[in-house]
């Protein structure tokens, strides 16, 4: 299941992040991981979630953070959840690109049986279509 969480920014997105990472985190027999731009979420988020920085490993754009999130599930069986915040910082404002890592996404959280949550920072009326069934304003 992918779940994109919208709204502008200072809407409130990052704080329904840190709630839902902590949540998983206390619900999950597994791992949590937290793709994040920066080193912002460190005292935030548990202690027990696996906070990764995008810009420490060189992630931009579609492909390189699809592929990153695919090297998480093939490496460790046992992710159950993958949260990124600022999406649209990593893979840039392609919406075209958005909708293609989307459906990536989709497929691949299916196949490794993870739930995968995207941070968008724009409005809802600038989103393509195509993503309205996985998008939830805030």
């Amino acid at each position: 299941m992918i779940t994109l969480i919208v709204g502008r920014k200072g809407s409130g997105k990052t704080k329904k992040l840190i709630e839902r990472a902590n949540e998983a985190i206390e619900k999950s027999n597994g791992n949590v991981v937290v793709i994040e731009k920066g080193l912002k979420l460190t005292y935030d988020i548990s202690h027990q979630a696996r906070l990764i920085d995008s810009d420490a490993y060189g992630i931009l754009g579609t492909d390189a953070l699809c592929g990153f999130i695919s090297g998480i599930c093939a490496g460790n069986y046992d992710v159950t959840d993958i949260f990124v915040d600022s999406t649209l910082k990593i893979i840039g404002q392609d919406m075209k690109a958005l909708v293609q890592l989307t459906e990536k996404l989709n497929t691949l959280s299916s196949l490794a049986d993870t739930k995968i949550t995207l941070l968008i920072s724009a409005d809802q009326s600038e989103l393509p279509k195509e993503i309205d069934s996985f998008t939830e304003q805030i």
